[in-house]
């Protein structure tokens, strides 16, 4: 099985349920697809004029509200769940009974209590736009205030792990490593290329006058570098950062400050309590507010199935809704049986089916056509190659 769904309306026949068992006797010999009736109330129909002009509309909201239910899934795998499918299919659920997008839309029961059916269709339709629309700002608010105490926790990050050329290097430095309060002499470092160590040991008490013997020190050394002292007196350290970078010696320049280390690490740790507990609500947001812009997608698939259904079947409303899980292994002929129990719907010879075309009202120019009114669901939102 794919995660594409086919959502379909037929004619309501004689019995009920009748063309939904033609469906299931067809397909399910062959195991084409598994079969589920989508049960839509009864809605207020409105003019033909409303309904054409709502069946354009309709369509440019199931392209939005599906494009923000990708754009949370997308946040909360990649930015928040670090692309953990398990934790991720945790905590994509719907609704009070928490359950998965496959369960919700094969067991799909209208919400009454937010969209109550005494409501005309515009009017359902704007309830679930304002709410959706609610819900992408509100995920632009909340993912700029999480990435933006992210970037600064990473950049401070960075700095206390990077290369010794760059890193913040009060958390291996001490106080004993410095001459500090002197008059006349200074403490420098010195980034060494590690190729270059016993070269460093033999010229450093030459590179220039003035240098105290025996002051040098290593401290660290990282992948490429190692990191020095050396002690000076202070009216030769311009002549010494010139012979150092001859010999492709780095010197840092770095003040020793018992209270910026201070402060750099209360930063940290505010920073990362910040972000855990940023983190904390954003897992509580992203699950409920996937599950109300998934329920908001597919109550908008279900108000297209019914105006679509009404306008190419007619009046009185009596059509059956069904969702159709393909095999993706046999999708053709699983086309080829429904065009079978349902070609007898399209009455124009003049129509390929095979083409796209318009119907005013009910199908754009980039939907597909076939003889009964067709949707197309797809439930895989994670996109494995963003990073």
């Amino acid at each position: 099985m794919s995660d594409e769904y086919w959502i379909i309306s037929v004619p309501g026949k004689s019995t009920p349920k009748q063309s939904f068992d033609e469906i299931c006797q067809a397909t399910t010999r062959d195991n084409l697809s598994a079969n589920f009736l989508f049960t839509i109330p009864d809605l207020k129909v409105g003019t033909l004029d409303s309904l054409v002009a709502l069946s354009d509309d309709l369509a440019k909201l199931d392209t939005y509200v599906e494009g923000i239910t990708k754009k949370l899934t997308q946040f909360f795998f990649h930015d928040i769940l670090n692309d953990d499918r398990n934790r991720l299919t945790e905590n994509l659920v719907i609704g009070p009974n928490m359950l998965d997008p496959t369960r919700y839309v094969t067991e799909f029961h209208w919400d009454y209590a937010k969209y109550p059916i005494k409501q005309s269709l515009k009017n359902l339709s704007e309830i679930i736009s304002r709410a959706i629309i609610h819900i992408e700002n509100e995920l632009k608010l909340r993912s700029q205030s999480y990435n933006t105490v992210k970037q600064n926790l990473d950049s401070l990050e960075k700095k206390q792990t990077g290369s010794l050329l760059t890193r913040n290097l009060n958390d291996v430095l001490k106080k004993e490593h410095f001459v500090l309060g002197s008059e006349y002499l200074k403490t420098l470092l010195v980034c060494v290329p590690k190729g270059l160590i016993n070269e460093w040991y033999a010229k450093y008490e030459t590179l220039c006058a003035m240098i105290v013997p025996r002051t040098t020190e290593l401290i660290v050394e990282d992948q490429d570098y190692a990191l020095f002292t050396v002690t000076l007196f202070q009216k030769t350290e311009d002549t010494f950062r010139h012979k150092c970078r001859e010999n492709k010696f780095t010197v840092r320049d770095f003040t020793y400050d018992e209270k910026a280390f201070a402060n750099e690490r209360e930063k940290l740790r505010e920073l990362e309590a910040e972000r855990q507990k940023l983190h904390a609500n954003l897992v509580r947001w992203l699950k409920i507010h996937f599950g109300e812009s998934f329920s908001a997608l597919i109550h908008i698939k279900a108000l297209r199935i019914f105006v679509e259904s009404v306008l190419r079947y007619g009046l009185p409303v009596n059509f059956d809704a069904i969702v159709i899980h393909p095999n993706r292994k046999t999708t053709k002929r699983l086309r080829e049986v429904l065009e079978r129990l349902f070609g007898y719907l399209d009455q124009s010879d003049r129509l390929n089916k095979d083409e796209q075309f318009d119907i005013p009202g009910v199908f754009s120019s980039s939907q597909e056509y076939y003889p009964y009114v067709y949707l197309k669901l797809d439930l895989d939102y994670i996109d494995m190659n963003k990073k």
